[in-house]
């Protein structure tokens, strides 16, 4: 049996977890777990951006073809 996935994106979680630290901090600037956070905030971005691409060069002209038509 398959895991079941999670309601809400690991990038909008990263987002809420960043969001609240950044409200309850005074300086965000010398925090290291914010940075972090940040740093996988980013990662996540990367790699959703990156399928996309894949997605969109696999299809190649085959999606182009089919809109046309």
């Amino acid at each position: 049996m398959a895991k079941k996935r999670a309601q809400e994106s690991d990038e909008v979680k990263l987002k809420k977890k960043i969001a609240t630290k950044t409200t309850d901090q005074g300086n965000p600037e010398g925090d290291t777990a914010l940075r972090s956070l940040k740093k996988r905030l980013k990662r996540e971005q990367r790699k959703r951006r990156a399928l996309v691409q894949r997605k969109k060069r696999a299809a190649g002209s085959k999606a182009v073809a089919s809109a046309s038509a």
